[in-house]
C-alpha cells in the first residue's frame, strides 16, 4: 500500500530499488546514527543493497521513502503485535543532502496516520541513541514523548552510550497536519 504525502510517497519496496540503494551508499555520518561505529562503515556492496531489499519486502509495514520518483530511505513498523495493538518504528533518510528537509517528519506523520487508523495500533515505540538529537527531536515533532533511558545500550566508537525509549499512544496522537 501506497501512502502519499506533499513531498514524499511511501511505497513498498521492489527489485528495481537495489541499484538506488546502491547508488546511495553507506555514509558513516548517517550509519553512525543506526549504531555502527565509523571504523565499522564499510562501502555498501550490491550484495548489501540486496540483503536490504530483502529485508524491506518481507516486511508488509515497510516502506521506501520516494522523493520526485528517487529511492532517498526507508521506514518500517517492526515488531507488529496484533494482540497488544502495537509496533517499533525505524526511519532513515540515507542522502545526506537531504537531511534536515522535513523529509523523515513527513514519512514518520505518514506511517502514525496509517498505524493508527487502518492498522488500529494502540503505541508505537522506539529507541535513539542519546547522541541522535536530530532523530528525538523529529520524533518529538511527530508526538512522541521520551519513556525512558537505557544506560550504556550501544557501544559506538569506543564508547558506551545511553538508548532513549520514545512513544505515542493513539490516545495521544493528533492525525494528520
Amino acid at each position: 500500500m501506497n501512502l502519499t504525502g506533499r513531498n514524499v510517497e511511501l511505497r513498498p519496496a521492489s527489485s528495481a530499488d537495489v541499484d538506488a540503494r546502491l547508488s546511495l551508499g553507506n555514509h558513516a555520518d548517517i550509519i553512525e546514527m543506526f549504531g555502527v561505529s565509523r571504523s565499522d562503515v564499510r562501502p555498501l556492496t550490491r550484495e548489501g543493497a540486496g540483503q536490504w531489499l530483502q529485508k524491506l519486502i518481507g516486511n508488509p509495514t515497510a516502506w521506501v521513502i520516494d522523493v520526485h520518483g528517487r529511492l532517498v530511505g526507508e521506514i518500517r513498523l517492526d515488531n507488529l503485535d496484533p494482540h497488544d495493538r502495537r509496533a517499533t518504528m525505524a526511519v532513515g533518510i540515507f542522502d545526506p543532502q537531504l537531511l534536515g528537509k522535513g523529509l523523515g517528519s513527513e514519512s514518520i506523520r505518514l506511517v502514525l496516520e496509517h498505524a493508527f487508523t487502518h492498522l488500529r495500533l494502540h503505541r508505537i515505540g522506539t529507541r535513539v541513541l542519546a547522541y541522535n538529537t536530530r532523530a528525538i527531536r523529529v520524533y518529538e515533532k511527530c508526538g512522541f514523548v521520551q519513556e525512558g533511558r537505557e544506560r550504556e545500550a550501544a557501544f559506538v566508537n569506543d564508547t558506551w552510550h545511553d538508548d532513549v525509549m520514545m512513544g505515542l499512544l493513539e490516545t495521544e496522537y493528533q492525525g494528520p497536519k
